[in-house]
């Protein structure tokens, strides 16, 4: 059977002006998984969302793989779902950017009340009470990831893949292969580690988890190169 790595984003720049590029560790930790892979496994396909922490992720990762590294093809159906419009749906007055960094500034751990609000707002937008506010539902958004997993099999024809995405689309992935709860994906979501490395064995229409969340190659390098955000 051939295998399909989804490879989660290197760290993003939260914070930032622009959310969406990685920051000096997201390339760093991208570069080392690309060391890392080097010499283990040669994609025959390498596929990415099309956000620039996806691109970005990609760069690095062949930049430390060095050789024979093949150009990313884009697909959209693996981009993450819009976390600020889910976000904004519970803390309307977030989408003042200025406003939400004096609300974090204010908490005792501001990285942790974040993710505390942004689990409840997932929660929110999971529980398909609200969908009418939101401009892609939970239901939509799986629909989606599992329309471009499909579409990547048909494509890649047996081939080794390697996949840029997001935490979503791989908990998503997971549940299909799982038959776990939307609860229990959600769960799975937070603990995913940047750069981390998920595969997924398959022939055909026959697919099974091999590893889950494997991020030995940060961890080899220290703890603090260990990020989930």
């Amino acid at each position: 059977m051939a295998t399909i790595h989804l490879i989660r984003h290197g760290q993003a720049s939260f914070g930032d002006d622009n959310y969406d590029q990685l920051s000096a560790i997201g390339w760093q930790q991208a570069r080392v998984l690309g060391q890392w892979l080097a010499g283990k496994v040669q994609p025959d396909v390498v596929i990415g969302g099309d956000m620039q922490r996806h691109r970005e992720t990609v760069e690095a990762i062949a930049s430390g793989y060095r050789t024979d590294f093949p150009d990313m093809q884009v697909a959209s159906g693996f981009n993450e779902f819009d976390h600020a419009a889910v976000v904004h749906r519970l803390k309307p007055e977030w989408a003042d950017r200025e406003r939400m960094q004096a609300d974090l500034q204010t908490a005792e751990k501001p990285a942790k009340f974040f993710q505390q609000t942004f689990v409840k707002a997932v929660d929110r937008w999971a529980s398909g009470d609200y969908d009418s506010e939101y401009p892609e539902t939970w239901l939509q958004f799986k629909t989606r990831v599992q329309q471009a997993l499909d579409d990547l099999v048909d494509w890649a024809n047996g081939g080794e893949v390697f996949v840029s995405t997001s935490g979503g689309p791989i908990a998503v992935i997971l549940q299909s292969l799982l038959g776990i709860s939307d609860q229990k994906t959600l769960g799975l979501n937070e603990v995913i580690a940047n750069t981390s490395v998920t595969r997924v064995l398959y022939s055909g229409r026959r697919r099974s988890l091999a590893v889950f969340n494997n991020y030995s190659h940060l961890e080899a390098e220290g703890p603090e190169m260990v990020t989930f955000r």
